[in-house]
């Protein structure tokens, strides 16, 4: 399992029900893994539950299934993995200085952060000249900057594709310490993104549905109601493809029977749009699919980018 290149848009929840099943459950995911090397399905704990990530549903799906069977647990509804970004250039301070009695604690230093590359990350840099801050104290202040990154500023998803410069700082000779340098980084960090216009991004999916021509109406009418985009139109033996950019919030809302054989795969993330929850006060609404059997003719995949 290449956990590296998987792409999670999707997490689900599971919670054991009592504190022994916990292992047996985490023994019993690893052992369906090992059976089937293709799953790429990543594994987090997280306050008491087990966290399976993915691209694809229908794994997530086939692995609850199975662990249901094994043991008694709870499993929460499949969730849309968001995250967040920003789109201008913001400069903060970040300060922390506290005494208490004995030696004290001080950490002082000044980031840039801007919008990077889509697709390229973190990416930190020291432009420090003059010994202003030691060298010993940039790399804490890297690690609070990548910390504040994880919790994100407008719903808590993490953070993707900025880069952060540390332009700037001072410490004492005898109050500054690692600690101190770190949350000041954080603090820095985080003030800095509020500046710089962050926005809230959704995983959407190229889709493909084959369908008859008397249908293309009603299939066209669905994805616009569901937030989608037409990308186009081909015309193959008595049918009609249509190729499409869905966001995958939408997808994953209860779908109608009848509903054509399509196929879809992770496109890219982005931002959502500020009526369904990208506002600074506002949270993203989690679109859910009621757990059961697929309807005989609903037939779908989300193949792994790159396969």
């Amino acid at each position: 399992m290449n956990v590296h290149q998987l792409i999670s848009i999707l997490t689900i929840a599971i919670a054991p029900g009592d504190g022994g099943s916990r292992q047996y459950v985490e023994r019993e995911i690893a052992r369906i893994l090992e059976e089937n090397p293709s799953i790429r399905v990543k594994l987090e704990r997280s306050e008491g539950h087990i966290v399976l990530s993915s691209e694809d549903e229908l794994e997530l799906e086939a692995i609850s299934q199975r662990i249901l069977e094994a043991a008694a647990v709870e499993i929460g509804e499949p969730k849309v993995a968001f995250r967040e970004t920003i789109r201008k250039v913001a400069e903060a301070e970040g300060k922390y200085i506290r005494q208490t009695g004995g030696s004290g604690n001080y950490g002082h230093c000044w980031l840039r952060i801007e919008p990077n590359e889509p697709g390229k990350g973190y990416e930190f840099i020291d432009e420090i000249k003059g010994g202003v801050v030691l060298k010993e104290y940039v790399k804490p202040i890297d690690m609070g900057a990548r910390c504040a990154m994880e919790s994100g500023v407008l719903t808590g998803f993490p953070m993707v594709d900025v880069k952060v410069t540390l332009f700037d700082g001072s410490y004492h000779e005898v109050d500054s310490n690692e600690m101190a340098f770190k949350i000041a980084g954080s603090i820095a960090f985080k003030e800095a993104v509020h500046k710089a216009k962050p926005v809230l991004l959704e995983p959407v999916m190229a889709v493909e549905a084959t369908v008859p021509e008397e249908f293309m109406g009603v299939i066209i009418g669905d994805i616009n109601s569901r937030r989608g985009r037409i990308e186009g139109i081909e015309h193959v033996s008595a049918s009609q493809v249509i190729k499409a950019i869905v966001p995958l919030a939408e997808l994953l809302r209860s779908s109608h029977n009848g509903r054509p054989d399509y196929s879809m795969q992770f496109a890219r993330y982005e931002p959502v749009p500020p009526s369904h929850g990208s506002g600074d006060n506002a949270a993203p609404v989690f679109a859910v699919r009621p757990r059961g059997p697929m309807p005989k003719d609903h037939s779908s995949s989300v193949r792994p980018e790159n396969e």
